[in-house]
């Protein structure tokens, strides 16, 4: 018997989490407040043993916000194909949780260029910048939370695809078939948009993307995408189950049942396709171990 859902169904799931969004609108959910605690140096600061690291600036076209684009280069000599390469969203907190012992494991089998894009500030996140910057263009007539500006990722795309990347990637030995994109948050929403609007990278990483504050609107897409129209790209999906309802708050209904019928919607499509639990894990923790996954498995580590 088969158990493939429809598109009624994932329509229903959708609707059933409508709730669901506005809980996560609200001030006392507890993924709300990122830690906005001034970073101290970060691996490429302190250096390493397996990578060595250049550093540059960017604008964005309007002027409006600056970036600060780190690129880890691999010690260990390139496979003849090149090295795999991997783009960082929030690039400033993912320079923070690389590790010389993460360094060392990649480097122990194909390591990857690393590329963190993040921002000209001394914070973790810059908030105004990447709600503008990672968020969907359907976004520009509607304030999202705290009232800040949305709907420029195509302006942040076209930034990173044309300007950014043929820097940072100059002279250096990348394989054409193995370069990633991985984002938090609204970081992976940033990811699932471009999975559907750009074929600039061939994995792509969406940790526990922010469907429902977008109103499921790229989940129903992701549903339609074919095998043809995906052809040479993989999406990831990396999600945590351990955002319990708070003391005194209404039953949440699983926002994790959208995601796994856009994910077997997209599986019987022949689109390539994979879904990684990781038990307990709230909103926040889901940073640093979905970054930790993504780096290993573009450095093929078993």
């Amino acid at each position: 018997m088969s158990h493939r859902p429809d598109h009624r169904q994932i329509c229903r799931v959708i609707a059933r989490l409508g709730v669901f969004t506005i809980m996560l609108l609200g001030a006392g959910n507890s993924f709300a407040r990122p830690n906005l605690t001034p970073l101290g140096p970060n691996i490429a600061d302190r250096g390493s043993a397996y990578y060595h690291f250049t550093v540059r600036q960017f604008d964005s076209a309007d002027g409006r916000r600056h970036y600060k684009v780190w690129t880890a280069i691999p010690d260990k000599a390139p496979p003849a194909s090149g090295y795999p390469l991997l783009y960082l969203l929030d690039g400033n907190a993912a320079m923070d949780k690389l590790s010389d012992d993460l360094l060392r494991q990649l480097s122990a089998v194909t390591p990857p260029v690393l590329v963190a894009v993040g921002y000209q500030t001394d914070l973790p996140f810059d908030q105004l910048a990447r709600a503008y910057d990672y968020t969907p263009a359907h976004w520009r007539d509607r304030q999202n939370r705290g009232g800040r500006e949305g709907g420029g990722s195509s302006a942040f795309r076209q930034l990173l695809t044309q300007t950014i990347a043929p820097q940072v990637e100059k002279g250096l030995p990348i394989d054409a078939q193995r370069r990633g994109l991985w984002g938090h948050s609204y970081g992976g929403l940033l990811v699932l948009d471009s999975f559907l609007s750009a074929p600039s990278f061939n994995d792509y990483f969406a940790a526990s993307p922010s469907v429902a504050q977008d109103d499921f609107v790229l989940l129903k897409r992701l549903g339609a995408v074919t095998k043809d129209e995906a052809k040479g790209r993989r999406l990831h999906l990396l999600e945590g189950d351990g955002d319990l309802p708070r003391p005194g708050e209404e039953h949440r209904p699983d926002a994790l049942a959208a995601v796994r019928v856009a994910v077997a919607e997209l599986s019987d499509n022949g689109v390539g396709v994979t879904w990684q639990l990781f038990p307990g894990l709230r909103h926040g923790e889901m940073f640093p171990a979905s970054l930790r996954s993504a780096l290993l498995q573009m450095a093929e580590v078993q």
